[in-house]
């Protein structure tokens, strides 16, 4: 598996393996399951609460990764070897067919999934906030409230840039 030959696999399922393990690593686990599911268990935990304060949009963001995960697997079986950057040359309507369109998709839920996600750690941590309870919390909700933060400023960004690329492609 170290060399691009016809060994055990194709050379574009070998391509499509190696460049988009960053896109399944980052987007479909990191964040759903160590941001997104590590949160809506240690959370509660940590603040003293029966349940983040959004149950329905807790839902919401977990049933989006579903269709997600499905579009992520439909680009596999049409191949979609552009990378985990989307480099326009390889991404661009020439280069790239159908497959790309579903990993675009699958981006766009799963961005969605994690905005959603996101809000209701913020608005479950705000909501149990007063001036002595903020002295106590632990670092790691802090963490989850910045990192949460982070991700409703970065993934509109993202989903801009996908969405911009996916109308010059079609």
């Amino acid at each position: 598996l170290c060399d691009p030959y016809y060994n055990l696999i194709s050379t574009e399922v070998y391509n499509f393996v190696i460049t988009n393990h960053g896109i399944a690593m980052i987007f479909f686990f990191l964040m759903p399951v160590l941001i997104g599911g590590f949160g809506n268990y240690l959370l509660p935990l940590l603040l003293g609460l029966a349940d983040l304060n959004l149950p329905r949009l807790n839902a919401l963001s977990a049933w989006l990764l579903l269709p997600s995960i499905v579009c992520l697997s439909l680009s596999m079986f049409y191949g979609a070897g552009v990378g985990w950057t989307f480099y326009p040359p390889l991404s661009g309507f020439g280069y790239s067919g159908i497959g790309t369109d579903f990993l675009m998709f699958a981006l766009h839920l799963a961005g969605v999934s994690s905005l959603l996600g996101s809000i209701n750690f913020i608005c479950t941590i705000m909501g149990c906030m007063d001036h002595w309870f903020t002295m106590r919390m632990s670092v790691l909700v802090w963490a989850y409230l910045f990192t949460s933060i982070l991700l409703i400023l970065s993934l509109p960004v993202l989903a801009a840039g996908i969405t911009m690329l996916l109308f010059d492609r079609n």
